[in-house]
């Protein structure tokens, strides 16, 4: 390995990931102002001068782990749901099925940072674009909402940002009780998800719906 490469390690067993990492969990056990630089540097037996080296500021790190995890969400909107046909969209009902499935997911692999996600209050510039990104995925979540209850699918009785708001309410209260290593793991997770989201908006003469259920 090189000098430099050994340099930007720093201290071995902590690169610039592995700094972030012990980062985010302060950040979520004591809240973002109130973990310092100095407090990180204590945790992770490096001096603040090697963190600098890694991170211009606190801000750049929070501002890092949003992106992951935000960027995470947006890449399950944008994810094209493989389907055969001319139009290879699917139904709206099934690309919301599919993003639902997506974003437990992406709360199961990156916790930590949707956890912080969750917390943002606005308090910072780094916050407030969050904020506003967060914003506009739940706005597009509300959209493919009311494209699947105007074609039928689902039920039309029920406004579509209440329904994206309840139904990500319960995916997001997820970080509040999941822990990785448990009975239940992502797929049996979303599978959970979609079945009380959405079987009880499912239209009873929709050929999606369960025709068993009672």
């Amino acid at each position: 390995m090189s000098e430099m490469q050994s340099t930007r390690r720093g201290r071995p067993g902590y690169d610039q990931q592995g700094i972030l990492a012990v980062a985010v969990a302060a950040f979520n056990e004591h809240g973002y102002d109130a973990t310092s630089i100095g407090m990180l540097a204590e945790r992770l037996g490096l001096s603040k001068s090697a963190i600098y080296h890694h991170f211009a500021s606190k801000d750049e790190m929070l501002d890092l782990a949003l992106d992951a995890a935000l960027s995470g969400l947006e890449a399950v909107v944008e994810d094209p749901l493989p389907v055969s046909g001319e139009t290879g969209r699917g139904s709206a009902a099934d690309r919301l099925e599919h993003v639902l499935r997506g974003a437990v997911h992406v709360l199961v692999d990156q916790l930590p940072a949707v956890t912080l996600l969750l917390r943002v209050r606005g308090n910072t510039e780094v916050e407030r674009r969050a904020l506003i990104r967060r914003r506009d995925f739940d706005r597009r979540i509300t959209a493919l909402v009311s494209e699947a209850q105007a074609e039928g699918a689902l039920r039309a009785d029920i406004d579509a940002a209440v329904v994206a708001r309840l139904a990500f309410g319960m995916i997001n209260s997820i970080v509040e009780w999941y822990r990785p290593g448990g009975r239940e793991g992502a797929d049996r997770l979303a599978d959970d998800v979609v079945a009380i989201a959405l079987d009880g908006l499912r239209r009873r003469d929709d050929p999606g719906a369960d025709v068993t259920a009672v």
